[in-house]
């Protein structure tokens, strides 16, 4: 029988093993004395981002650069003779372009919400069989009004895509990361534009007497996106807690990790309500301006390069092949401005220089004779390239690090794309034949857009600047957005701690 020593031993024995254990515990998942979660092992943090950007990234990466390819190959196929084949008359090509942007643009806000209530694994893995299998079945129209129907039940499924993905990243990136991983998957589009016109290059030499290549180029493309579609169910997961790649404990440094740089609760459930919570904030206005007009130049750019480039004057392989080193420096340019915007924890600056550069390029266009002057023409695009695409990442990044609250970045990140995505009419509906070979109408409206995003950005910025400035000085302190854990900042922008990421 043992002894009350040998009692008393035994148990502090126990109880000190038990410390031991929870010691171990907190050191991993970061759980103080009160049990609320409060930091975390930085080894977990690294293993958690790293795999991030291995397994999930780059997964992301690659369905954005399939749904850029199936959206805007119409211009490859149109320099193959798609508008021949098809008997288009007058604007028929523009028309295409423009009406696509209808269900594209309206659709972003309701599916996004649908992102936030059922998760991107089953919304956005649905979408993208469904606009794959549309896509494929593109090469079997006969004429302006089959293509037509299809291109409409196109844009209806892809809308959202880009919104939804955006939203989906702050669920596991923080906000100093966001931009670049942003840009990363952006950046696709660009690579999807060039590999396009290499893709298309390859394509168009196939020879067959029953079958065009441009519709060649709709069914392979098409069918890539279905197969890969379908791997996505099984791919992506539906938040951190549940993604099969990570272990307990970089699960944990997820959910700490957002806590502490990103929302101010995480995994919440859908709520109507909150997701208009901001948008009778007079910010919401200026952000709604600035997102209407910044993609103009991007949708010039992105839909109607290989026309530019061809009135220049080259044949339909030398147009396709032109149209890949501008979209491949820009893709260098928006990851470089990106990764800096992150690093500085800035925004405001890096989007105004990157509209300013898609301006000049522009204005060139328009102040130049391009026939006479074909590599100052040839080098504008090179600069409505390198300009015109960071905004998009940059603007969607910017108003999701000062939105805290899940559902409310939900909806606003779907309202704003959706937006941007309309923004796309003006440049189809000002890029008509009886305006080549210059189309000055469209660059002369795109050149106004970008001024008044400048505008938007600029007092935007400048205004949460002086109100970090002034909080700081009331109060005393000299706080950064990124010196306070989110999780402290329950009332959002109105918590007194609350510093904006500009």
């Amino acid at each position: 029988m043992a002894n009350s020593g040998d009692l008393v031993a035994e148990k502090s024995s126990d109880q000190s093993m038990k410390s031991d254990l929870k010691d171990v515990e907190s050191a991993v998942l970061g759980v103080s004395e009160s049990g609320d979660v409060v930091t975390v092992d930085p080894a977990a943090e690294r293993a958690y981002v790293h795999k991030l950007d291995t397994y999930f990234l780059p997964f992301l990466s690659v369905m954005y650069f399939f749904n850029s390819v199936d959206r805007s190959n119409l211009g490859n196929a149109e320099t193959d003779g798609l508008s021949k084949d098809l008997g288009f008359v007058g604007n028929d090509y523009s028309l295409l372009i423009l009406l696509f942007y209808i269900p594209f643009g309206t659709l972003d806000l309701p599916l996004n919400m649908l992102t936030k209530k059922f998760s991107a694994k089953r919304t956005l893995s649905t979408l993208m069989v469904i606009w794959g299998s549309i896509a494929t079945l593109q090469c079997a129209a006969k004429n302006f009004a089959g293509l037509l129907v299809l291109r409409l039940i196109l844009g209806t499924c892809e809308a959202g895509f880009f919104a939804g993905v955006v939203f989906y990243l702050t669920l596991f990136y923080k906000r100093s990361e966001l931009g670049f991983r942003v840009a990363i998957f952006f950046g696709s589009a660009l690579l999807a534009a060039a590999f396009s016109g290499l893709i298309s290059y390859g394509v168009f030499q196939i020879r067959d007497s029953h079958v065009h290549g441009w519709q060649w180029l709709m069914m392979i493309e098409g069918l890539l996106t279905v197969v890969l579609g379908v791997i996505s169910f099984w791919w992506l997961p539906a938040s951190p807690a549940s993604a099969w790649f990570l272990t307990e404990s970089e699960k944990a440094a997820a959910r700490t990790r957002m806590l502490r740089d990103a929302s101010n609760k995480v995994e919440v459930a859908f709520n109507l309500k909150d997701c208009f919570m901001i948008w009778n904030d007079w910010k919401f206005g200026l952000w709604c301006i600035a997102a209407f007009t910044y993609p103009v130049a991007f949708a010039t750019t992105s839909n109607f390069l290989p026309q530019i480039v061809q009135r220049l004057g080259y044949d339909v392989i030398k147009t396709n092949l032109w149209t890949v080193a501008p979209n491949a420096v820009g893709f260098v340019v928006l990851l470089v401005v990106a990764k800096s915007s992150d690093y500085f924890q800035e925004r405001t600056f890096h989007v105004l220089g990157a509209l300013l550069l898609s301006l000049i390029g522009m204005i060139i266009l328009i102040t130049i004779d391009v026939l006479k002057h074909k590599g100052v023409a040839y080098f504008a695009c090179f600069l409505m390239a390198a300009g015109s695409y960071i905004p998009s990442c940059l603007v969607q990044s910017w108003h999701n690090n000062n939105n805290l609250d899940e559902n409310s970045r939900a909806a606003t990140t779907g309202l704003l794309v959706g937006l941007g995505n309309l923004a796309g009419i003006m440049a189809a509906a000002t890029f008509r034949k009886e305006y080549a070979p210059k189309y000055i109408p469209t660059l002369i409206v795109s050149c106004c857009c970008n001024v008044i995003a400048m505008i938007s950005v600029l007092f935007l910025g400048c205004w949460m600047k002086a109100e970090n400035r002034r909080r700081n000085r009331i109060q005393g302190v000299k706080l950064r957005a990124q010196d306070v854990d989110t999780s402290e900042l329950t009332e959002g922008e109105k918590s007194p701690k609350f510093r904006y990421f500009t």
